[in-house]
């Protein structure tokens, strides 16, 4: 099976009174590369998640989200440091005396103080938060790992038939490489005669110059060669795997051997063939940066 690099996952856990929602994205990546968020009291969790990521994702930049809900009616508890709100205000009424101010001190005065009240969330069990927390993020690699697969398939669908375009570009440059020879012999033939009119013409010296115009131009170890990349491309596709980086070897080879064959053509017809081919091979390097 080939996964894309690219995809998305989400899982949930609910427990009496929390709800814990794992999230997981990723893009290209040469290599595995984790990051997270999450609420400070759940860091210990940190290298167990990544480590259950690694479990099932090779490459990609993967960022994971935990995001935590208390439902419990006593999540929070809000005290009055009663020390601070009893010299708070009496430095208040100090205060008003000393500045002969009007002492009119109400609770909306002082509420915007925020040392005279403790926010205090409750304790929340540890173990129990951890399996919900890693119940949540495996669903959410399930999840994440069939869309990657579910891309996947559509990118080795777009993949192969590149190739296939491709090899039907080859079939013209293989039938029209030797028609182009005929069509020097020809040229160089016809020049010869309007130079020397009627005098015989040097066959030999004619079948010379045609040949070494046919292994100047002569791109048949290249198709070869090209033809066996293409399906190295395609047996690797079906076979899946971890094959980003030998895909992106292979179009490489690809590349390589269609600059070859335009160098070497001199003709118009395979040029334009050679133009299209190095097109469809930059698309399929497109699509494979997305495989893992």
């Amino acid at each position: 099976m080939v996964t894309s690099m690219t995809g998305f996952g989400r899982g949930k856990a609910t427990e009496q009174d929390f709800n814990i929602t794992v999230e997981i994205k990723s893009v290209n990546h040469r290599y595995f590369e984790y990051s997270s968020r999450m609420p400070r009291s759940f860091q210990f969790l940190d290298d167990t998640l990544k480590t259950l990521c690694q479990q099932k994702i090779s490459r990609g930049k993967v960022e994971l989200n935990v995001q935590f809900e208390d439902t419990s009616a006593k999540s929070i508890e809000l005290a009055v440091n009663e020390a601070y709100a009893d010299a708070y205000i009496s430095a208040l009424h100090k205060f008003a005396k000393d500045y002969k101010l009007k002492d009119d001190i109400k609770a909306s005065s002082i509420v915007g103080n925020t040392e005279i009240f403790t926010v205090k969330k409750r304790d929340l069990d540890e173990e129990l938060i951890k399996k919900a927390v890693t119940e949540a993020t495996a669903e959410a690699i399930d999840n994440f790992v069939a869309a990657r697969a579910l891309e996947g398939e559509r990118l080795v669908t777009d993949v192969k038939s590149r190739a296939d375009y491709i090899l039907a570009q080859v079939d013209f440059v293989e039938q029209r490489s030797p028609q182009t020879v005929r069509e020097y012999r020809e040229k160089i033939e016809q020049r010869m005669r309007e130079l020397i009119g009627d005098v015989q013409i040097d066959e030999q010296r004619l079948i010379t110059e045609t040949a070494i115009f046919a292994d100047k131009i002569a791109v048949a170890e290249e198709t070869v060669r090209l033809r066996s990349h293409i399906a190295s491309l395609c047996s690797m596709l079906d076979e899946g795997g971890v094959i980003g980086r030998k895909l992106d070897f292979i179009v490489q080879e690809m590349n390589r051997e269609t600059n070859t064959i335009g160098s070497k053509c001199q003709d118009m017809e395979i040029t334009k063939v050679v133009v299209d081919i190095k097109s469809e091979i930059e698309k399929i390097r497109e699509q494979i940066q997305n495989i893992e």
